[in-house]
Parts: C-alpha cells; structure tokens; sequence
C-alpha cells in the first residue's frame, strides 16, 4: 500500500522544526522512519503534514554532561552502537544497540525515535527503564525533562505534549566497575523481542550489592522494573541462591499475553531471562566491569 496524502516539510533549524510543530495542525515527527514509515504505508498513521527532522544537524551526537550520557535524539542508533564514548560510559546501552533490528535498521533508526515510539519489545526502552534515563522534550515554549518512568502514557504513547520534540535522552552512568548485561528471547534471529531483560550491579568493597537494578521489557505497554528482585539483591552478596529468589520475584510480574506468547510463558521468561542476566551482571562485576555479550 501506499500512504495517505500529506504535506512534506522538511526543516534545516531546531527552530524552524518546533515552529512547524507550533503551526501546522496534524502533523507528525520523521526521524529514521523506521517504525512510521511503514506506519504511513499501511495507513496505520495519515497525518496531514510529516515534518522530517532529517535536516536537523544539532538534534544529533553524544556528550557526557557530568555524570549523564546524553545522547541527541537524532544521533543513529549505528553510531551509538559503534561509539567509543557510549561503550566507556555506558556498556549496557552499546551491546543493548546491537540488538536492535538488522545492521540497516541501525543505520537508519534513531535513539531518540525509538524512545518517541515506545515500542514495548524494543530494546532501548527496557536499557532507559533499568537506568532511570531522562527524556528531553522541546517546543517552541522552551525545554523539559521527564523522567523515564513517567514516559509512558500506554501502548505506543508517551507523555509528550503537543508542539514538542525529543530533543535528547539522557542515561545517569554507573560507576567503574558495575556489572552489567541484557538478555532476550526473539521471535526469530534479529526480530521483535518477546521477553527482554536488563541487570545493573554494583558491589562494594564487602562483595555484596549495594546497588541494583532490573527492568524487564514486553510483559505489558512499557518496560517495568522489578523493585522486589531489586529488593532481593540489595545489601547481600549475589550468591546463586540470592539470584535464585530474584528470578522467582521477577516471575511474579503481571503479563499480557499477546499473539506470540501466553502470559505464564512470558512471566516464565521473565524469570529465566532474570537468572541469566543476573548471573552475567555478577560475572562482570567480579570481572570490574570488563566483558562482552
């Protein structure tokens, strides 16, 4: 099929964007259009105006501000994938990116569009929700942060108003040393994930965890964080057994079931993708943080 009619504008400025935003009735966001353009073919979204932030040079690239990674919400998820600055900085995110879709898919998508799109079974919300990221909106009023988890509004909706862009997304780093993995069950190869799952450690001096995080992606809208396998693990050493009762919190989650999975076997998944992440987490932190998925 072919899309709808609609009007094409295609902005150079951040300023000539958000004014197109504040202006024009209708209108929709292109980044990599990866998800909207086949969107727009299936006639799934018919907006009357497409405004391409493809021209928009400033919407993209990667800094460290302090402690945060933020990361332009133009910038190619490729490019992060590939960065020497995001692997330093944040492990996580730069294996979670190699997860994403095929090679092509990453040369074209965009960080900030799969944070707008909030796919449930998509990779890079699951690593914003583990890592408490903070979501930059601008519009032509000027610029707020959300917190990622007040970021979803429901299946495919977020907390963005009216007249506002992504502008960036910004991931809080874990200090040196922190153990880290993502783990998924796919569909098939490079496809959407059914069960997704992130671990965050970091372990004092003592070997146990004084800090930990879990977030688990496609049981429901958006990526949730297992606060009683945190619970769990926080403040003991990260033994089988320790892990073992996280997985089991993990499994307690509510689920929707879908086309491809039933509830119980996502909740299944959940606790299995839990053991193993957590289990890798430790591993790399014992490791000081070294070590490739």
């Amino acid at each position: 099929m072919k899309p709808a009619p609609f009007h094409y504008h295609a902005p150079s400025t951040r300023m000539e964007a958000l004014q197109l935003l504040t202006e024009l009735e209708d209108a929709r966001v292109l980044a990599g259009g990866q998800s909207l353009v086949p969107m727009l073919n299936l006639r799934l979204a018919a907006p009357e105006n497409l405004i391409d932030l493809n021209g928009v040079a400033d919407l993209a690239g990667i800094v460290m501000e302090g402690r945060r990674l933020t990361i332009g919400a133009m910038t190619r998820q490729r490019h992060g994938e590939r960065s020497g600055l995001v692997r330093e900085a944040c492990p996580l995110l730069a294996h979670a990116l190699s997860h994403v879709g095929h090679q092509q898919t990453r040369n074209r998508g965009t960080i900030g569009g799969s944070i707008a799109h909030m796919d449930p079974t998509a990779e890079l919300p699951v690593v914003a929700c583990a890592m408490d990221a903070v979501v930059v909106l601008e519009s032509a009023r000027g610029t707020r942060e959300v917190p990622f988890a007040q970021w979803s509004d429901g299946y495919l909706a977020t907390a963005i108003g009216p007249g506002e862009i992504v502008a960036a997304i910004a991931f809080p780093c874990w200090p040196a040393g922190h153990g880290w993995a993502f783990e998924e069950v796919t569909r098939r190869g490079e496809g959407y994930s059914i069960v997704s799952v992130v671990a965050l450690l970091s372990m004092g001096a003592d070997g146990t965890v004084d800090r930990c995080a879990i977030a688990i992606g496609g049981l429901g809208a958006a990526p949730v964080r297992a606060d009683a396998a945190e619970a769990v693990l926080t403040g003991v050493a990260p033994g089988d057994e320790a892990i073992a009762q996280a997985g089991e919190a993990a499994s307690e989650l509510e689920a929707e079931g879908d086309l491809y999975a039933h509830e119980a076997f996502k909740r299944h998944l959940a606790k299995q993708l839990t053991l193993r992440a957590l289990r890798s987490a430790r591993d790399r932190a014992h490791a000081g943080g070294t070590g490739h998925g």
